[in-house]
């Protein structure tokens, strides 16, 4: 910008008192920024700028008084399920799902139903009780997927890239990770020897480091199959990959649902798989027909007809690959080929329910990550709204008295909203009432890092319009990077059922187990019911 124009910005900000001249802290507040008149104001127009839209029934404060007292009201209505055991416990995780992206999403709901969007809310944000994880591992401020997995299944924070085992494991030492001191057992173990029902539901794949938090212990999150062990040099003979871990291991061999993608990394690399694309293996091993060997009622599904004509009540275990590797966005699948989230979780609660003694389910929206993770945050939303729908439909088909639901998230991603953007404004678009220094208006989600700056020749920021606004479109990023990165913020906790009140405060994320394990009388720690016997 030319040194004319930037005095003439200063006047303009020392106008609207956002700038003093005098030492000290500074004034940064300026009231024609916050309007939105600053767009017009910065590119010195004479145009009068638009005021920002206010839905007319906010305008008069008795709404906001009786929109307490509903909120009272809702609350006081409450049942009172502190005295309560969990029979049942649903853990919900959206993988790289921010308090920016609930927000975003929450507002994409609202304007997918042709309103402002702000005033919306998302399924499990209703959930009475509501907390914040601590994400951090043991030797990173910035998580990843695995050691959080750790630490909200196994109850034990990790370092990164480790799953199931203890931070005294460092990365890709096999020998350490088999050390039995070592290795540590998941919810879903103390579920199964509680006599309950397992199952676990991704829309990434099986062997993914979320849901192998689950089963798996090992020092390579990346060690899927066989042949990835011996990509990251160690020999596969000796060092059992997660696939097998799954189908041969407790707890993995035991669970009564198993639902993903990923159906490459069960398969040798001569057998083409249900979906035309060869298998990963190298050892020759078919872990699919091992697992259907073991389970003789077992029934094996890899598409959405398969597994919604699958009749539970005659079939013992189910697995179902839905993918040779990830699943699709929700968006570009098939909707007559890939399941939808929602159907996986209802045919898991349907079939779990079947246990007398109750069950531990894990379902994750593993996409939401990478949507985030493409800064396509399109993607993301719209991968976070399939989660919650799944949500919903979990509380609908419960029972609040005996089946606790808890959503978390693993980590938190780079995103933001800002800039002050007026009610409605499109939360994938452009900030229509803010400019840059340079009289630029820019984007209402922008990320920390990604692949593109959308800048000019010269280094500076070009105009966002017809770039952004589509599903897929690539949102703005600051650090010139191939991909989003994740952030270490505290995440959010909501619950619902019993003991939820226990889902309260700032916790560290390892504590998460243990509160489900307190509540549903499982495992080795304090439980509810030594209090209540």
């Amino acid at each position: 910008m030319r040194v004319h124009q930037i005095q003439m910005v200063l006047a303009v900000l020392a106008l609207s008192g956002a700038v003093q001249v005098q030492g000290g802290v500074q004034e940064v507040h300026n009231v024609y920024e916050l309007s939105g008149q600053i767009a017009h104001k910065a590119r010195f127009s004479t145009d009068v700028a638009e005021d920002k839209y206010t839905p007319p029934e906010e305008m008069d404060p008795q709404f906001w008084y009786d929109l307490a007292n509903e909120e009272i009201n809702k609350r006081l209505a409450l049942p009172k399920l502190d005295t309560k055991m969990a029979k049942n416990v649903i853990m919900f995780l959206g993988d790289g799902m921010p308090l920016t992206t609930v927000t975003a999403a929450r507002i994409l709901k609202g304007q997918r139903q042709g309103k402002t969007g702000e005033e919306s809310s998302l399924s499990f944000e209703k959930f009475p009780h509501t907390g914040l994880s601590r994400t951090y591992c043991s030797n990173a401020q910035v998580p990843d997927s695995a050691c959080t997995a750790t630490a909200y299944l196994c109850g034990v924070k990790t370092n990164i890239i480790n799953i199931g085992v203890s931070a005294a494991v460092n990365f890709n030492n096999c020998t350490a990770s088999q050390d039995p001191a070592n290795r540590l057992t998941s919810i879903a173990e103390w579920a199964q020897n509680a006599g309950k029902a397992t199952g676990i539901v991704t829309t990434t794949t099986l062997t993914h480091a979320s849901p192998s938090g689950a089963y798996a212990k090992t020092a390579n999150r990346m060690w899927e199959c066989d042949t990835d062990v011996t990509n990251y040099g160690v020999d596969a003979s000796s060092c059992i990959d997660m696939a097998t871990q799954l189908v041969t291991q407790t707890p993995g061999k035991n669970f009564d649902i198993m639902f993903g993608g990923g159906m490459g990394k069960f398969l040798p690399k001569t057998i083409q798989d249900s979906h035309g694309k060869a298998g990963e293996r190298s050892d020759g091993v078919n872990l699919l027909s091992k697992w259907q060997s073991q389970h003789k009622g077992g029934v094996l599904v890899s598409n959405r007809k398969q597994l919604l004509s699958v009749n539970v009540s005659a079939v013992g275990n189910i697995i179902g690959l839905f993918q040779s590797q990830l699943m699709k966005f929700h968006i570009d699948a098939d909707e007559t080929y890939q399941p939808t989230l929602s159907e996986l979780t209802e045919v898991t609660i349907k079939k779990l329910s079947q246990n007398e003694n109750g069950y531990f389910a894990f379902i994750e929206g593993g996409l939401i990550d990478y949507g985030n993770h493409y800064t396509q945050a399109g993607y993301a939303l719209d991968e976070a709204l399939e989660f919650e729908k799944a949500i919903q439909l979990a509380r609908d088909i419960t029972d609040i008295e005996d089946t606790l639901i808890v959503v978390t998230a693993d980590h938190g991603h780079a995103v933001s909203i800002a800039g002050y953007p007026g009610r409605g404004t499109d939360i994938l678009g452009i900030n229509r009432h803010d400019t840059d220094i340079n009289g630029v208006q820019y984007s209402v989600l922008n990320y920390a890092a990604g692949p593109n700056q959308y800048l000019d020749e010269n280094g500076q920021r070009i105009p966002l319009d017809g770039i952004l606004g589509d599903v897929d479109s690539i949102a703005p990023s600051y650090i010139p990077k191939d991909q989003g990165v994740h952030s270490g913020e505290d995440v959010g906790i909501w619950a619902s059922g019993p003991q939820s009140y226990l889902f309260t405060g700032v916790m560290q994320q390892s504590t998460i187990p243990h509160l489900m394990a307190y509540a549903s009388c499982i495992g080795n720690g304090q439980k509810f019911c030594d209090k209540t016997a």
